[in-house]
């Protein structure tokens, strides 16, 4: 059985190793703190202006300054700054915390395709730094669709609960 890292290399065409090379650059203190603010308000005006209505309900229920600020926490603080996102909201838990919504191939290539519109039109971010980022969000995204499949194959998996003597 493939590990979720390895459907997510499969799927995404990035290898572990391309998908964590953000890790030998310190992102944030080269990019600083607002430069992740800008990616996620740019990444999510376009969302939020998608002219593809499926894709736009995937984040209907959440408010775009939520939104935007997850986002540039989760980076700063899987880009090398502080832990800003589990300060606020815990452990980032991607798998669990997309959990509600329908991580597909099509969502994931619809989210890879405004990001890399936001990546590109944020003017402090350098060719190296989006080429890494990039691939970590590509890889992100299929890890995602990866453990989005593995809950649907669980939910159509009888569950046989095999209770104790005590009933438990």
């Amino acid at each position: 059985m493939q590990s979720l890292q390895q459907k997510a290399s499969e799927w995404s065409g990035i290898s572990v190793d391309e998908a964590f090379a953000i890790d030998d650059t310190n992102l944030f203190q080269k990019l600083g703190l607002q430069t992740f603010v800008n990616l996620s308000t740019n990444f999510y005006n376009r969302v939020y202006d998608d002219d593809q209505e499926w894709f736009r309900s995937i984040f209907a229920d959440s408010q775009k300054e939520h939104a935007i600020q997850n986002q540039y926490e989760f980076f700063v603080q899987r880009m090398g700054g502080p832990p800003l996102f589990s300060q606020r909201r815990g452990h980032p838990a991607l798998i669990g915390r997309h959990r509600p919504f329908p991580v597909t191939h099509q969502a994931a290539e619809r989210w890879l395709h405004h990001m890399q519109q936001a990546l590109d039109s944020t003017p402090d971010i350098d060719d190296d730094s989006k080429s890494k980022m990039m691939n970590f969000f590509r890889h992100t995204a299929y890890f995602l669709v990866a453990g989005d499949e593995l809950k649907n194959q669980n939910q159509q998996i009888p569950c046989k609960h095999a209770a104790g003597k005590d009933g438990s």
